[in-house]
């Protein structure tokens, strides 16, 4: 044998090259690769799974709000003040940055309750105000309770929810939502002037 001289491989023998594009057939590329859509898909569900159990309530300061009500009404504003930290406030709204002199000025604060429920506060000095009435307007009058001696009306709004309210003045003041009576006296309680 002459050095330098590469062997040749055996006759019928096939090449490692060859060898190798035989086994790229498809159905070997599908078993290469579902295990890896297997982990990619197992992956989306671990983080959908985490997603799910995350504090999704977004909640706000309602401080801005009530202050721009209490200083532009012609009224004292009240707001519910120093409720439990389990009432988180989802939601402030007040008209009064469009009201003129002398217009009527509502306020609207949303809480999700301890229980998980819905309650709502209302302060407005126009009882024909549209958050107002879309809670009074409908409901029947189921009497009267007694809220730290001070007497609200307890009624069954058209949507099947309670609500309590009471007039100061030509104020109207309401408390309505989903949660059971307990919390939503807890929320009547805790209404007192707003500093504007």
């Amino acid at each position: 044998m002459v050095a330098g001289t590469a062997e040749q491989a055996p006759a019928g023998a096939t090449s490692p090259a060859v060898e190798r594009a035989n086994r790229m057939s498809a159905a070997n590329m599908i078993r290469s690769l579902v295990p890896l859509v297997v982990i990619c898909l197992l992956l989306v569900a671990w983080q959908a799974f985490r997603a799910s159990n995350e504090e999704t309530v977004r909640t706000v300061d309602p401080t801005g709000t009530v202050q721009l009500a209490a200083a532009r009404a012609g009224y004292e504003v009240q707001a519910p003040a120093g409720l439990p930290e389990e009432y988180r406030t989802t939601s402030a709204r007040t008209d009064a940055g469009t009201a003129g002199e002398g217009d009527p000025v509502t306020l609207q604060l949303g809480y999700l309750t301890p229980s998980g429920e819905y309650a709502g506060f209302i302060a407005s000095d126009d009882a024909g105000a549209e958050p107002v009435r879309a809670v009074l307007e409908g409901a029947t009058e189921e009497g009267t309770v007694d809220v730290d001696g001070e007497p609200w009306t307890r009624l069954t709004t058209g949507r099947g929810e309670t609500a309590l309210t009471r007039e100061s003045g030509e104020v109207v003041l309401v408390v309505t939502g989903s949660a059971p009576d307990d919390e939503l006296r807890e929320v009547a309680a805790a209404v007192r002037p707003a500093e504007g």
